[in-house]
């Protein structure tokens, strides 16, 4: 590269630079402007730690759930018989069956129920077990179904074989999937 092009191309860099920082000027001043003409201020989150479900003992570190802006992160939730830490017996099927009760009861016990699903992460101990654990998930939920991934995990709590966690939605602004 010559010392022509070699300047050509730091000019060209830096003017690349310069235009990101004007736009990100930019759009925090339209930002600005917007909060000045609407009144709006920011507000402190407000955050909710879960625990009235009863399907794990009380004395582990974590929450059945966090409620957050209008949004319910669960926990993962496996196979496990209400208020103790033994998988159901039965293997895939039957964790899953049960997996998918333990979300049920932790959405009813904050008034919600499967349809106000938006997202649920699967992780199996065997992505072989896919197709198994997708009969019981599609005979518990009902369409439209949740935004949904899977993958496979080199090992889960208490070597069961499939966890699920799950996000819904508890605000009013979304039009409920009962109205649809």
């Amino acid at each position: 590269m010559t010392e022509h092009e070699r300047v050509g191309s730091d000019r060209t860099r830096a003017t690349r630079r310069v235009n990101a920082m004007h736009l990100g000027a930019f759009f925090s001043g339209l930002l600005w402007l917007t909060m000045l003409v609407t009144g709006s201020r920011a507000q402190p989150v407000e955050l909710q730690n879960l625990n009235n479900a009863g399907i794990l003992p009380t004395n582990l570190p974590l929450s059945d759930a966090v409620a957050v802006d209008g949004t319910l992160y669960l926990s993962g939730q496996l196979g496990v018989v209400p208020g103790t830490l033994e998988l159901v017996p039965g293997g895939m099927e039957a964790e899953a069956r049960q997996t998918m009760e333990n979300i049920r009861q932790i959405l009813r016990a904050n008034d919600l129920d499967y349809e106000d699903l938006i997202k649920c992460t699967i992780m199996l101990a065997d992505i072989d077990e896919w197709p198994a654990f997708n009969e019981v998930y599609a005979e518990m939920l009902t369409k439209p179904y949740p935004a949904r991934s899977a993958f496979a995990a080199s090992g889960l709590a208490l070597n069961a074989r499939v966890e699920v966690e799950c996000i819904a939605h508890i605000g009013s602004l979304m039009l409920s999937r009962r109205t649809r």
